[in-house]
């Protein structure tokens, strides 16, 4: 009996291995969110215009679903979101709020007048802390927060192809 052990062994990490490779699910590069489901962190950054308000968690509780994009003028999948953002905005009537991550407001500002704004507000986190305690991993990525100030959707990386439909759409429904 104990012969068979280890053949038991290999065919249990075969299995293991093949779950995980056929898991379409499953994304090998993305670290999970662990804010999820919990309340969205409490912050206060400088509005990205000279004039413009502070962008804080107070603008997250509206009693209206909001998502939070951080994004920056030197991100090239930035880039390849943008157009996403701006159906999202502009089709979905969705509220979206910006964080340029470790970026200058005028650097962001010329990003955003390049590609449109699709962004309700826009805030500037200037050292990167803001992004750290939302647990950011890299821009883009995007968060969705319920009426009640709970984080209830985290996607990561950009959004494109059918990201939009597939995914975050579907969240903003669950959200309302």
């Amino acid at each position: 009996m104990q012969r068979f052990v280890p053949l038991v062994i290999v065919l249990s990490m075969f299995g293991l291995f093949f779950f995980m490779m056929t898991d379409e699910d499953r994304n090998p590069n993305e670290i999970k969110s662990v804010i999820i489901g919990k309340p969205a962190p409490t912050f206060s950054i400088p509005g990205l215009e000279p004039d413009a308000p502070a962008l804080s968690s107070a603008d997250l509780k509206t009693g209206q679903p909001v998502f939070v994009n951080f994004f920056a003028s030197w991100c090239v999948p930035c880039r390849a979101e943008h157009e996403s953002l701006m159906a999202l905005a502009r089709e979905h009537g969705a509220r979206v709020i910006g964080i340029a991550y470790k970026d200058t407001p005028d650097r962001a500002l010329a990003f955003l007048d390049e590609l449109g704004d699709p962004f309700t507000k826009t805030g500037a986190d200037l050292d990167g802390r803001v992004a750290i305690d939302w647990g950011v991993t890299g821009v883009p990525e995007t968060f969705l927060v319920d009426g009640s100030g709970t984080v209830v959707y985290r996607h990561w990386g950009p959004i494109v192809g059918d990201g939009l439909e597939a995914k975050v759409l579907p969240a903003l429904e669950a959200a309302k």
